[in-house]
C-alpha cells in the first residue's frame, strides 16, 4: 500500500471517531465517511506500519440504510463532527460497541453494556463554544479548525450550538467589517481578535467573552451595543497576547452587564465564569449525574469522596443525599468556584481541598479518611497510580468511576481488579452528538460484600470539619 494509491475497499466497522475501518492485505485502512457493508474508491492519504489513512472519492456500492443526508455546510470540513452522515440511532450503537471493546480488548473484561443513554434531541444541545476567528478585517471567519489544522472553517450557524449563539457570532463579524478589526495571525503574531467564547443557559441568556491580543478593543460601546442586541446579558475582555494555542490568558475586564451567568443543573444553581468548567450538555448531565447518583446508592450517614470535583458540580448533588461530601481538585479558581456554588445553594455539609489527586488523597488516606463511596471523574488520562491504590487502601462500599475516555477507564478498571475490586455495572451517556466522544459511569464493588461502613471520625481535625 501506498500514498496516493486508489483502492476499492469495503468497510467492515466503525471507528472510535465513527470513521469507516476497512482492511486491505490484512492492514487496517480508517476512512471518514464511510459505513460498515459499504463499497467505494478510496485515495490512502497516509501509511503507518500497522494501519493507513484514506479518503473517500466516491461509493461503488449501494448506500448504507444508516446513511442519512448531511443538514451542516460546515461538516465534514470543520472537525467538531464525524457523524452527520449516519443516522443518530446508528452513532449510539457504534459507541456502545466501542464501550464493550475496550472493556474486552483492554482490560480483557467481558462487560454487559446496556445501549447508550441518547439525546430526546441530538441539537442545539451544547451551552459553551469557543470558536477562534480568522480571515482578514475586509472578511473576518468564525468557525472551528479544520482536523490537524489551525485553518478556520467558517461555522456562524453550528446545528449544536444553543442559540443565540448564531446571532452572537455574526454580531461579532459585522463589527468587525465595520471598523475594519483584524482578526489574530498565529504565524505573525499579529491582529487583535483571536476567539470568542459564547456560554447559553437554560433560559437562553449568553455570556459574551472576546479574547483579544491586547488589554482594550477599539470601538468598544459599539461591540458592547451589538452583543446585547444579540441576546448577550454580559460581556467580558479576555486579554491573552501570548504566543499559543491556548484559549485564555490570564486577565479578564468586565465590558458590560454580568460577569458570571448562572444557570441550573440537578436542581441546584451554579454561577458560571468564562472559563469555568462546566458538563456542555445540561440535558445530558443530569442523565449522567442522575446514574452517578443511582450508582452510588447513597445512604443518610454516609460519608462521600469526590475525586477531581471540578466546580463542585456533582460534589454538591452528593451532598443532598449523604452526612458528608468532601470535594478534591487541583485548580484553585475551580474550587472557589465550589465554594461558592455551595454557598449560594445552602449547601454547608461540603468541603472542598485544593490540590493534585495522587497527593492530596493518598494523605487524606494516611491520616484516617474511611469514605463509604468514592467517586472518580478524571481527565482524559484517567487515574494515576497513587489515587487507585489510595482508594483501595481506603476500602469503600464502591466506587463509582465517571471517564470520558473509555480506554483508560478499562486500563483502570484491569487495575482495580488486581487490588480486589470488579466492574459491577457500567452505562454509557451520550454527551456529545453526532462525535465518537462518549461519557461512562462504572460502579465497582470490592470482593468482599461483606464490608460494613463505619463512620468516619477524622483523626486530624485539619483533614476534615465537622458539620454542624
Amino acid at each position: 500500500m501506498r500514498k496516493n494509491e486508489i483502492l476499492t475497499l469495503t468497510c467492515d466497522a466503525l471507528g472510535a471517531e465513527l470513521e469507516g475501518v476497512c482492511r486491505s492485505e490484512g492492514q487496517a485502512v480508517f476512512v471518514p465517511g464511510m459505513l460498515p457493508g459499504e463499497t467505494g474508491e478510496v485515495c490512502i492519504v497516509k501509511v503507518q506500519p500497522r494501519f493507513a489513512f484514506g479518503k473517500l472519492l466516491r461509493l461503488t456500492s449501494t448506500p448504507s440504510p444508516d446513511r442519512r443526508a448531511n443538514d451542516c455546510p460546515a461538516y465534514p470540513r470543520c472537525g467538531g463532527c464525524t457523524g452527520r452522515h449516519m443516522t443518530y440511532t446508528r452513532t449510539l450503537e457504534a459507541k456502545r460497541q466501542q464501550v464493550a471493546d475496550c472493556f474486552a480488548r483492554i482490560a480483557h473484561m467481558d462487560v454487559d453494556v446496556p445501549p447508550v443513554l441518547g439525546m430526546a434531541e441530538p441539537a442545539h444541545y451544547r451551552n459553551k463554544t469557543a470558536l477562534p476567528v480568522g480571515g482578514t478585517a475586509d472578511d473576518p471567519v468564525i468557525g472551528f479548525y479544520a482536523p490537524r489544522s489551525h485553518s478556520v472553517i467558517p461555522a456562524t450557524d453550528c446545528p449544536n450550538a444553543m442559540p443565540p449563539s448564531a446571532r452572537l457570532c455574526r454580531a461579532l463579524t459585522d463589527w468587525m467589517k465595520t471598523f475594519r478589526i483584524e482578526p489574530y495571525h498565529e504565524e505573525t503574531h499579529a491582529g487583535l481578535i483571536r476567539h470568542l467564547v459564547i456560554r447559553v443557559n437554560r433560559k437562553g441568556e449568553a455570556l459574551v467573552c472576546v479574547v483579544a491580543n491586547g488589554r482594550a478593543l477599539p470601538e468598544e460601546s459599539a461591540l458592547v451595543d451589538a452583543m446585547r442586541e444579540a441576546g448577550a446579558i454580559g460581556m467580558v475582555l479576555n486579554e491573552n497576547t501570548a504566543r499559543t494555542n491556548v484559549i485564555f490568558g490570564q486577565r479578564f475586564r468586565t465590558l458590560a452587564g454580568a460577569s458570571v451567568l448562572r444557570d441550573t443543573l440537578c436542581g441546584l444553581q451554579f454561577d458560571l465564569s468564562p472559563a469555568a468548567f462546566y458538563q456542555v450538555n445540561p440535558a445530558q448531565a443530569e442523565v449522567l449525574y442522575g446514574a452517578a447518583l443511582d450508582f452510588a446508592d447513597l445512604r443518610p450517614e454516609d460519608l462521600v469522596c469526590d475525586v477531581y470535583c471540578g466546580a463542585g458540580t456533582i460534589t454538591l448533588l452528593m451532598a443532598r443525599h449523604c452526612r458528608q461530601a468532601l470535594g478534591i481538585e487541583i485548580v484553585p479558581a475551580a474550587i472557589r468556584n465550589a465554594e461558592a456554588n455551595a454557598a449560594l445553594n445552602h449547601i454547608r455539609n461540603v468541603e472542598f481541598r485544593t490540590g493534585a489527586a495522587e497527593a492530596v488523597l493518598p494523605e487524606l488516606v494516611q491520616g484516617g479518611l474511611r469514605p463509604d463511596v468514592i467517586l472518580v471523574d478524571p481527565p482524559r488520562k484517567g487515574l494515576e497510580p497513587p489515587v487507585i491504590q489510595a482508594m483501595a487502601e481506603a476500602s469503600p462500599r464502591r466506587i463509582v468511576y465517571i471517564s470520558c475516555g473509555i480506554a483508560t477507564l478499562a486500563r483502570d478498571a484491569a487495575l482495580l481488579r488486581d487490588l480486589g475490586w470488579h466492574v459491577d455495572r457500567v452505562q454509557p451517556v451520550d454527551m456529545f452528538g453526532w462525535s465518537g466522544g462518549i461519557e461512562t459511569v462504572c460502579c465497582f464493588y470490592h470482593q468482599k460484600k461483606d464490608f460494613i461502613s463505619v463512620p468516619y471520625e477524622p483523626k486530624n481535625a485539619d483533614y476534615l470539619k465537622k458539620i454542624k
